[in-house]
This record gives C-alpha cells, structure tokens and sequence, in this order.
C-alpha cells in the first residue's frame, strides 16, 4: 500500500520537516522532533520531507547530528525530498528532555520510525492531511 493510500485509509495525520532531520528521524533514530509550538497530537504520523533543503541548513544539521549525537547522515543530494518518506509514532510533547536531540521550546517525543516507499506529494505547516495537500491552495513544499 502507498503512503497516499494508506493516509486516505486510515486518516494518520503528516507533519513536514525539512532535510536532513526527517531523514534522521526515520533511519537514525532522532527521537524529538523540535517545535516552538506544542501539541496534544499522539500516535501514528506521516513524516513528509520537504522540497526546500538549503546548503546552510544542511551543513547546520550534518554537524550537530555528528557533533552531538554521533551520526552521520547521507549527501544532500541523496536525500529524498518532497513527498512521504516514512511514519513514526509521537508519545509526548516536553519542554526539558535529556535526548541529545532536544534543543526546541518544545519537543515532540517520537518513537518507532518506520521507512514508507517514497510518495512524492506537496506539504504544507503543522499537521495535515495527505488530501490537503492535494488540490489546497497555499500549501508549502
């Protein structure tokens, strides 16, 4: 089953985040996703990759992931962007947590990344829907 199929059956809800840290959440186990806004949204997620990926926010997350917590991550150019890439479940949202990883007003605390085939589909803020960003104006990628 597609990731689109599988949103538009079960409903799970997708958050976008920018390259490299989906890519971290899903194959390196980054277990907080850092928010300046907190949530009451718990289980299954979609994680979309965003389109936009700049140098400089690339080289800021491959240092910290090798600096703090020891992980390297893949060339920018291999890393997928602009569709589904995988799932993971949010157990919590925190304000102090001791995981390497934290480093936001809040944090969403994340557990059991799963890969998903790629789905190319446009993002958009927040939590979303995969139909959403189908025909919605305003969306971002």
């Amino acid at each position: 089953m597609s990731a689109a199929n599988a949103v538009s059956s079960t409903g799970l809800l997708c958050l976008t985040l920018r390259q490299p840290w989906a890519w971290l959440i899903i194959h390196a186990g980054k277990d907080i996703e850092n928010r300046n806004w907190s949530t009451r949204v718990r289980g299954r997620v979609l994680i979309h990759a965003a389109k936009g990926m700049t140098l400089g926010e690339y080289n800021d997350a491959w240092w910290w992931a090798k600096e703090q917590c020891g992980v390297e991550i893949p060339h920018q150019d291999t890393l997928q962007r602009g569709g589904i890439i995988g799932s993971v479940e949010i157990v919590d949202c925190v304000n102090r947590s001791d995981s390497p990883w934290f480093m936001g007003r809040y944090g969403f605390v994340l557990r059991n990344a799963q890969p998903l085939p790629f789905e190319p589909c446009r993002g958009a803020l927040g939590f979303w829907k995969h139909n959403d960003a189908l025909s919605g104006p305003g969306r971002n990628q």
